[in-house]
């Protein structure tokens, strides 16, 4: 399976409430003011902070992705219905900025936190109950269904509501130079642990011995635990009060006291041309990224412990490759990258069409295109930040991250509605012939992304212009010794 992209982080941060690569941030921390706290208070803060970050990483992991996905398909959920699972988180970026306003006039950056997300946890004990009323034959399946999107909605809508705030607490805590280093060991640590978690679930919940839905409701409840506990953590990080950060904000030499008007962001054509790129990017990978899960459980009808042992391998390939893939960007540039392994995720969704359930698929191909698709969207999900932080002016870059969150959420949103009901049509292929537009629409994205300018970024031909001329030097080199 893909990884299911969603807005992007600057400095490729996983917040806290959806620790998965590329969260739905929209203000970025680079641009805020260096941490005032004793370098005893960040050690605390910071380890308090990965410790939340790892348990909600299991809180995440199993109210989400292929576990929640399975457990849609064991009630019979139609393609559009696992495709609205997918498309609610990135509808939910619409409230970040009403949350951003809302959590700036608290005086406590804590307790607002705590006040949004321990609800938007908890709501999720309504399904235990639900699956059990189901078990003993009191409630429909797909009542059932209903009931699971209507949590997912009221979830990640509320959850939307705290993500700006939690990003400018942690702005507040970690000190610029310690920030690069800091998310990367934070986001490593909650990729190891869905290594761990979503195997160990996905095995649990397949061998269930009273089914794999009433062992799904089991281990919802551990997970919610998981994410309580995670809050708790926060306890023992240093708290901020919003307006005394404003003040510091605004005492910073490096940012605008001024918001930039809606309508002088889009007169950047520099950025309008990668809006473009980024909407019509983000409609082509969820036009299929959230139905590969469904093509394994369904059409292929594999056990959901497979599902998810192969998820973990992309989880494996996008921590390993995600290092090299930052150091490649400083040399050449996000949009070199972006266009050349953007080929490979494009056509990605054409290489499913060969799989099967013979074993040559069950333990190559299959491993090797879950691998393909972790390490090229190690590269996806840095480039897509970094280059947004290369081309978005430093003192208005809020404004700008704002609008590509909104944007990419609504086209991220479309294509994963438009994709469930294209699977549905018979005539055009199902899930294959989905893939198979997808493609083509993921290649005809990249397009826009030619004209993009970047600091510092190097095109194609000045790559290639570059390696062969050192091949050259090098062979010269040799002759003459």
């Amino acid at each position: 399976m893909e990884p299911l992209p969603i807005t992007p982080t600057p400095a490729h941060i996983t917040e806290s409430p959806e620790p998965i690569t590329g969260s739905e941030a929209v203000f970025p921390l680079a641009a805020m003011p260096e941490s005032r706290f004793s370098k005893s208070e960040i050690r605390s803060s910071l380890r308090a902070s990965t410790l939340d970050g790892i348990f909600a990483a299991v809180f995440s992991n199993i109210a989400g992705g292929v576990l929640l996905s399975n457990f849609l398909v064991e009630l019979h959920a139609s393609p559009v219905e696992i495709g609205l699972s997918a498309s609610i988180p990135m509808m939910a970026n619409l409230l970040q900025p009403l949350g951003a306003w809302l959590g700036d006039r608290t005086t406590s950056r804590h307790n607002y936190c705590l006040a949004i997300y321990t609800p938007s946890r908890l709501i999720w004990l309504l399904l235990p109950i639900c699956i059990g009323l189901f078990t003993a034959g009191k409630i429909a399946d797909h009542t059932l269904v209903l009931f699971t999107l209507a949590i997912v909605f009221c979830t990640h809508f509320l959850g939307a509501l705290g993500g700006a705030s939690w990003l400018s607490w942690l702005a507040a805590l970690v000190p610029r130079r310690l920030r690069g280093r800091y998310f990367s060991i934070r986001n490593s640590a909650a990729n190891l642990t869905c290594l761990i978690s979503v195997p160990l679930g996905g095995f649990l919940v397949s061998k269930f011995a009273t089914g794999s839905i009433l062992g799904y409701g089991v281990i919802l409840v551990f997970g919610i635990v998981a994410g309580i506990l995670s809050l708790g953590f926060q306890w023992f990080m240093n708290d901020v009060n919003p307006q005394e950060q404003q003040k510091a904000v605004t005492a910073s030499d490096e940012i605008a006291t001024d918001a930039i008007p809606l309508i002088t962001v889009l007169k950047d054509a520099n950025f309008v041309r990668f809006l473009i790129y980024f909407s019509v990017w983000m409609f082509a990978v969820n036009l299929s990224a959230p139905f590969f899960n469904l093509y394994l459980l369904d059409n292929l009808g594999l056990d959901v412990s497979w599902v998810t042992i192969y998820s973990s391998l992309t989880s494996a390939a996008n921590l390993l490759m995600l290092v090299f893939w930052g150091r490649i960007a400083d040399r050449v540039g996000n949009r070199f990258l972006l266009l050349s392994v953007g080929v490979l995720v494009a056509a990605t969704p054409i290489f499913w069409l060969g799989t099967g359930t013979d074993l040559l698929s069950l333990w190559l191909w299959l491993p090797l295109l879950h691998i393909l698709a972790g390490g090229t969207w190690a590269a996806i999900d840095l480039c897509n930040n970094n280059i947004q932080l290369e081309i978005a002016p430093l003192q208005n870059q809020s404004t700008y991250f704002a609008l590509a969150a909104a944007i990419a959420g609504v086209s991220g949103a479309l294509g994963t509605t438009a994709g469930g009901f294209l699977a549905e049509l018979a005539n055009y292929g199902g899930l294959p012939g989905l893939f198979l537009i997808s493609t083509i629409v993921r290649f005809v994205a990249l397009a826009p992304l030619i004209w993009v300018q970047e600091r510092g970024g190097r095109s194609v031909r000045q790559v290639l212009r570059s390696y062969f001329a050192k091949d050259q030097v090098d062979l010269q080199l040799s002759e003459k010794s």
